[in-house]
C-alpha cells in the first residue's frame, strides 16, 4: 500500500513538473526564420517571435563570414559572429542557459555560399570560440548546446564525417533518406525542395497523392531519427497547414508574426 502511495504522489509529480515545463515553454520548435538576415532586425524580430530555427547565409571573404544573401550585398561589419553569435551567447547567459528561458534548444541554419572546405574550416574555428553555448559533436557522443548549429548549402561532408570534434551537424537532402549511410548526429535535418513532392501552389485543394508523398517522407525521416523541412512552398496559412497536418518539422517562412500567430493557435491548451 505505502509503495502503490509513493508511486502515485511520484507519478503525481512527474505529471505537475511536465504541465509546468509545458506551460512555460516558450519556444515555436516547429518555426523556421526563411533568409532571417533580410528581416528589419536580423535575429531579433525572430527571436521576438519565439522562433526554434533560424536561417543565415554566409560567405568567407577574406577570413571573415559574413552575412547576406548575395554577395553584392555584403558588408565588413555583418559578421556571423556580429550579428548572431555573439547576441545570442549574451542572450542564452541572461535566460539562465536557453534563448527563451524555457530550456529548449534552439537551431541556427548557416547557409554556405563559398567554397565548401575553406568555410567550413573557419566556421569550425569560429564554434570552437562559442563551444559552452553550441552543441558539441565528438566520438564519445552528443553534448548538446543551448544553440544546435547545422550547415546546409556547401556542405563539407567528408571533412565533417571524418572530424573528431564538431561543433556543427549537416543538412541532408531526400536522398539521404533511401539508404541512409551517416548517423543522425551528422545529419539531424533534411532539407529539400517542395517542388520534389508537390507542384500545387496554393490554389484549390493539395492533391491527396502529394499528401501522401509529404507524410511518406516525414515518416521516414522520424524513423531514423532526423527532422525534416521543405523549403519554397508557398508561404500561406493554407500551405502551413498542410505542413502541419503531415507532420513536417520545420516550417520555412518569411512571415514571422503570421507564422507565429498560426503556432500559437496550435499549442495544446494550457
Amino acid at each position: 500500500m505505502k509503495l502503490c502511495l509513493r508511486f502515485l504522489l511520484c507519478a503525481g509529480g512527474l505529471m505537475a513538473f511536465a504541465a509546468k515545463v509545458g506551460a512555460e515553454t516558450r519556444t515555436l520548435t516547429r518555426a523556421h526564420a526563411h533568409n532571417d538576415y533580410a528581416h528589419t532586425r536580423p535575429l531579433f524580430d525572430a527571436l521576438d517571435a519565439h522562433f526554434g530555427s533560424i536561417e543565415a547565409d554566409v560567405f568567407l571573404v577574406d577570413g571573415k563570414l559574413l552575412v547576406a544573401h548575395e554577395r553584392k550585398a555584403l558588408t565588413p561589419e555583418k559578421t556571423l559572429e556580429a550579428l548572431y553569435l555573439e547576441p545570442l551567447r549574451a542572450r542564452i547567459k541572461s535566460n539562465a542557459g536557453s534563448v527563451y528561458g524555457d530550456g529548449v534548444g534552439v537551431t541556427l541554419l548557416i547557409d554556405v555560399k563559398t567554397e565548401a572546405g575553406t568555410t567550413y574550416a573557419a566556421l569550425h574555428r569560429v564554434l570552437a570560440g562559442y563551444a559552452q553555448i553550441v552543441t558539441c559533436y565528438e566520438n564519445s557522443g552528443v553534448k548538446p548546446g543551448a544553440i544546435t548549429v547545422i550547415i546546409s548549402g556547401n556542405r563539407a561532408r567528408a571533412a565533417m564525417e571524418q572530424a573528431a570534434v564538431r561543433y556543427a551537424a549537416m543538412d541532408g537532402r531526400l536522398g539521404d533518406l533511401e539508404a541512409p549511410l551517416s548517423a543522425p548526429s551528422l545529419i539531424p535535418l533534411v532539407s529539400d525542395t517542395w517542388a520534389k513532392l508537390s507542384s500545387w501552389r496554393g490554389d484549390g485543394a493539395l492533391p491527396e497523392a502529394d499528401r501522401e508523398k509529404i507524410k511518406t517522407r516525414v515518416q521516414q525521416a522520424h524513423a531514423q531519427g532526423r527532422r525534416l523541412r521543405l523549403w519554397a512552398a508557398p508561404d500561406t496559412p493554407a500551405a502551413w497547414e498542410i505542413l502541419d497536418a503531415c507532420g513536417v518539422d520545420l516550417i520555412n517562412t518569411d512571415q514571422l508574426k503570421e507564422l507565429a500567430a498560426y503556432l500559437e493557435k496550435k499549442r495544446p491548451a494550457r
